[in-house]
């Protein structure tokens, strides 16, 4: 029997530390760039994350269009809408700039692609059309630590009529240059903390439990795991804790990696009809979620959910490994507690009547669900859905 190939996929460049947005400006001029496109949105922008790298560039020489309309799920209208923008700029824009979350970033990726090719974003998500070469040179900037869109080869767009996200995947998506400044992430507030912080924990703990799972994934995803276990807390605390901060922007930059290279499982799965019909904060229903699923998954892994509980701390002297598990599973149940994450889906307005939807939904995340390290069912993800109601 052959042994399964794995590689690993990183952005050109990191630079990384407190202060490492001040390299922008350097960055561009070495892609030789005139014009750029940044993309952000209208919190990062208020939260004066924007201007200051936008300064720079101008003070560089260079020509700056600001686009920060992206919303915090974007849709196909508004990727269309950004896009249309970006070209009526006047003069074509040479690099493209994705300043803030997830979603900023996942609309800069795939716009400098559309600005470079004659492609249609619907034939994209559709699967019926592929990128054929890499867009405009691109630099992301994640003004939080959650996604890890800076690392990975996705661009996530909700599909409003399917009332489902969906993900492009193309290694020409990734990145050029990525900034990682813990900085930019210190007027996070607390529950936003919290939120994206669980999602660059979930990625973490999915890519290290699925089947894609492979020693690149499992070095980073463990890292990934100890880094923002110590640090979480302290950074929903104390949101001026620049070492905490920066294990968090770290730890969320090691989940993306992860993503590239051994990708998530059910929990996203389950967490796409979430954002996609009710509009969830996709770091909020991966947190919700991931304690449950990770019980489900314990099954069969109980060697690897050791390894998880070792990596975030716990005492495990003594344990077996189902029992390790079981105390990992225990800790992510006490950590959301901590930090404030509802145990429930109702407050979204969620009830029994729609369970079927939301299993279809997640029944359709085919890509997700087939890596997951036990077979999920629809009676399973029914049974989950109805146990957080």
């Amino acid at each position: 029997m052959s042994t399964p190939t794995y590689a690993i996929l990183n952005p050109g460049r990191v630079i990384a530390g407190a202060g490492s947005i001040e390299q922008l400006a350097e960055v561009a001029r070495g892609f030789n760039a005139r014009h750029v496109l940044v993309v952000s949105d209208k919190g990062v922008a208020a939260a004066g994350l924007v201007q200051g790298p936008c300064a720079a560039l101008e003070g560089a020489g260079l020509r700056v269009t600001l686009i920060d309309s992206t919303p915090p799920e974007p849709d196909v209208a508004d990727v269309e809408a950004i896009l249309a923008a970006a070209r009526a700029a006047g003069g074509a824009p040479d690099l493209v700039v994705g300043i803030g979350g997830g979603s900023a970033m996942d609309v800069a990726k795939i716009v400098a692609v559309l600005l470079a090719h004659d492609l249609d974003l619907r034939a994209l998500l559709a699967k019926t059309a592929e990128i054929p070469a890499r867009g405009l040179p691109s630099v992301m900037v994640p003004t939080t630590a959650g996604t890890g869109s800076e690392a990975t080869p996705n661009s996530i767009i909700l599909v409003a009529e399917d009332e489902l996200k969906v993900g492009i995947v193309s290694a020409r998506l990734m990145p050029d240059t990525v900034l990682l400044d813990p900085l930019l992430t210190l007027t996070l507030p607390p529950a936003v903390t919290a939120s994206t912080g669980m999602d660059a924990l979930t990625h973490a703990i999915e890519c290290y439990c699925s089947k894609k799972g492979n020693p690149f994934s499992d070095l980073y995803a463990l890292e990934a795991i100890r880094l923002i276990a110590r640090s979480i807390r302290r950074a929903v605390a104390n949101g001026r804790d620049v070492a905490a901060r920066e294990d968090m922007l770290m730890g969320a930059y090691w989940g993306g990696v992860c993503i590239a290279t051994s990708s998530t499982t059910a929990v996203h799965a389950l967490a796409y009809p979430l954002g996609g019909k009710y509009r969830m904060p996709h770091g909020l229903s991966n947190a919700i979620l991931l304690p449950s699923v990770m019980a489900f998954n314990l099954v069969g892994s109980e060697r690897r959910f050791a390894a998880m509980a070792r990596a975030m701390g716990l005492d495990t002297g003594g344990l077996s490994d189902a029992q390790a598990g079981t105390a990992f599973v225990e800790e992510l149940k006490r950590l959301n507690a901590d930090l404030g994450v509802p145990p429930h889906l109702r407050g979204w307005g969620i009830d029994e009547t729609h369970l079927d939807g939301l299993v279809e939904g997640a029944s359709k995340v085919t890509r997700l669900l087939d890596n997951n390290p036990r077979p999920m069912s629809r009676a399973d993800m029914r049974a989950l859905y109805a146990a957080l109601l």
